[in-house]
C-alpha cells in the first residue's frame, strides 16, 4: 500500500510526539520527518518532497506564516494544513493567501484533524467550523473594493464557463500548475483567469475567494 508523507513543523516536542502517534495509527498516513522551525521546515519539505505540511504558525526563528509561502513556492504539490491556536481574521486569512489547504485549530478533536489531513490530501480545501464560519462572516462584512469600472461587485453570472471552472478549483485548493493541467491550459492562461475572475467579483486575495466559493455553495466543507 502506498502512503502518504506527512512533514510535522511544531515547536513543542509533546505536542509533536501527540500528532505523530494520532497519525500511526492510521495505515495510509506516515510522518517523515519532525522540525521546531519555519526555517527547518522549508529545508525538510524540499529534502522529503511531503504529500503534507502539517504547520504550526507561531515558531522560533522564521516562522510558519513564511515557510508556507516558501514551501508552495518550491513544492507546489505539497499540501499545507495549519494547526495552531490561532483563530483571528488575520492570521487565517494570511495563511490561506501564503497558500495553505486548510486551516484546523489546536482545540479541535482527533477525529476533525484526520478528517482535515485527508480533506487536504485529496486535494480540497479544509476549515474547522469555528474558521470556515470567521471566513464567510469576514467576507459578508467586509465592504467590495471599488474599482474604476465596478463599485459594487460582479455576480456569478459575469463569469466565463472557464472562470468558474477555475474558481472551484482554487477554492478546492488546486495551484495553478495542478489546473493546468486538468483543464488543458497554459499556467499563464490559468493566471489570466484567475486574475479576471477576481477582478470581476471584487475578490482581492486567495481567503476572499474560498470564503465566495463557501457562500454561494461552489465548493463545500
Amino acid at each position: 500500500m502506498s502512503k502518504y508523507t506527512i512533514l510535522i513543523a511544531e515547536d513543542y516536542a509533546l505536542i509533536r510526539a501527540g500528532i505523530r502517534s494520532l497519525l500511526a495509527a492510521e495505515a495510509d498516513l506516515e510522518v517523515v520527518g519532525e522540525v521546531d522551525n519555519g526555517k527547518d521546515a522549508v529545508r525538510q519539505a524540499v529534502a522529503l518532497n511531503p504529500s503534507l505540511v502539517l504547520m504550526d504558525l507561531s515558531m522560533p526563528g522564521s516562522n510558519g506564516m513564511d515557510a508556507i509561502g516558501e514551501i508552495k513556492r518550491r513544492n507546489p504539490d505539497t499540501r499545507v494544513l495549519v494547526l495552531t491556536m490561532h483563530k483571528t481574521d488575520e492570521y487565517i486569512q494570511e495563511a490561506l493567501r501564503m497558500g495553505a489547504s486548510g486551516y484546523i485549530l489546536k482545540e479541535s478533536s482527533y477525529n476533525e484533524l484526520i478528517t482535515g489531513v485527508r480533506t487536504v490530501l485529496s486535494g480540497k480545501i479544509y476549515l474547522s467550523p469555528d474558521v470556515s464560519e470567521r471566513v464567510v462572516n469576514s467576507f459578508i462584512m467586509s465592504p467590495p473594493a471599488a474599482t474604476p469600472n465596478n463599485t459594487g461587485g460582479s455576480t456569478w453570472n459575469s463569469l466565463t464557463v472557464r472562470e468558474r471552472e477555475v474558481i472551484k478549483l482554487v477554492a478546492e485548493g488546486s495551484s495553478n500548475k495542478e489546473i493546468a493541467e486538468y483543464l488543458c491550459l497554459s499556467i499563464k492562461t490559468v493566471e489570466k483567469h484567475r486574475s479576471s475572475l477576481m477582478r470581476k467579483l471584487n475578490l482581492r486575495n486567495s481567503a476572499m475567494l474560498i470564503a465566495y466559493a463557501i457562500e454561494k455553495g461552489i465548493v463545500t466543507l
